[in-house]
């Protein structure tokens, strides 16, 4: 009989690509969505990327809702779970990457599920915001659940390293904090990532394993993803340094105003998000050298960076950034 996935996170791009993945390896899969993608068909952009997937529709946020409308007192094998909170927000955070891991974690022993894929982040490594603490907490959970686990900590994703393509056709400079070089990351592309994901499940030497996990290739910095870009658009590079004093100033204003305002804290949270992903690699880290390490960074893949923005330039491949706009 084929084994039996249960998918939270679909919609979102990793989790399209992994749907499709799966569905390629013969499992069979179903996926728990949001009440409101119901009726959208393939009407939505990518949603057709589930085609041969079992639909079904709840909030991941009721206990009872993921037994009823999800789990449906069926025996699955596999939990996998490609969800995250949308921005990163304390509250949001919170209840996604924790509460809600909790309870679908909850359901999925009682259906008899004995494995979990968890796509994580490796910038939890470092935990200075609530989402990575709200990651953190759910990751040890899952280590102490006696379920057989596989942690997925990816670098940076292709779309969010390609936020300025429309501002460099429109002639302006590339934006990088300081000279560009304050970080670097080894970029994975959805399909990559989500192989690796699938390959979890059957490959024992991934069981009870935190997985950092990059793309193929050596770390690029921030200027050379910017040199990278305009070489795709068959640009001269331009390049404007913006001071990381700046995100301070932004960040003491928002939390200064979201003293009287509490709709600011949130801003100050994503404030110091972009400030961390500005100051930070998203690469292995070394605690005993206190740096992070290219050489130690796993890759996996096949998709380069180049790639991807001569995709995305020649217009065969688009990006919808959501969320992720907002840095």
């Amino acid at each position: 009989m084929k084994q039996r996935v249960f998918v939270l996170g679909a919609t979102g791009t990793i989790g399209q690509a992994t749907v499709q993945t799966l569905l390629s390896a013969g499992y069979e899969v179903v996926c728990f969505m949001r009440p409101q993608n119901r009726d959208k068909g393939t009407a939505q952009p990518g949603l057709n990327a589930l085609a041969g997937a079992t639909r079904r529709y709840g909030s991941v946020s009721d206990p009872d809702s993921l037994a009823r409308e999800g789990f449906q007192g069926e025996r699955f094998d596999v939990l996998l779970s490609c969800m995250a909170s949308r921005t990163g927000a304390p509250k949001d955070a919170w209840a996604i990457d924790h509460q809600a891991h909790i309870h679908a974690l909850a359901a999925a022993k009682q259906a008899g599920v004995g494995q979990m894929i968890l796509l994580s982040a490796i910038c939890v490594q470092k935990p200075q915001l609530a989402f990575q603490q709200a990651k953190l907490a759910f990751e040890q959970t899952l280590i102490e659940s006696g379920l057989n686990y596989s942690i997925v900590r990816p670098t940076a994703f292709f779309k969010s390293l390609a936020g300025q393509l429309d501002r460099l056709r429109r002639g302006k400079p590339f934006l990088m904090f300081g000279d560009g070089s304050l970080t670097a990351c080894k970029p994975i592309s959805d399909a990559d990532l989500a192989q690796f994901l699938v390959g979890c499940i059957a490959d024992s030497s991934r069981h009870r394993q935190i997985l950092p996990i990059g793309g193929p290739g050596p770390a690029l910095t921030a200027r050379e993803q910017g040199e990278l870009l305009f070489q795709a658009l068959g640009q001269l590079p331009r390049f404007k340094q913006v001071p990381v004093a700046l995100l301070d100033a932004i960040i003491s204003a928002l939390s200064l105003g979201g003293l009287l305002l509490p709709r600011l804290k949130d801003k100050a949270e994503l404030a110091r998000i972009g400030r961390y992903y500005a100051t930070e690699s998203m690469l292995v880290w070394d605690p005993v050298q206190g740096r992070y390490d290219a050489d130690a960074t796993p890759s996996s893949g096949s998709q380069t960076l180049r790639d991807f923005y001569a995709d995305l330039v020649a217009g065969r491949v688009t990006i919808d950034r959501g969320d992720h706009a907002v840095f």
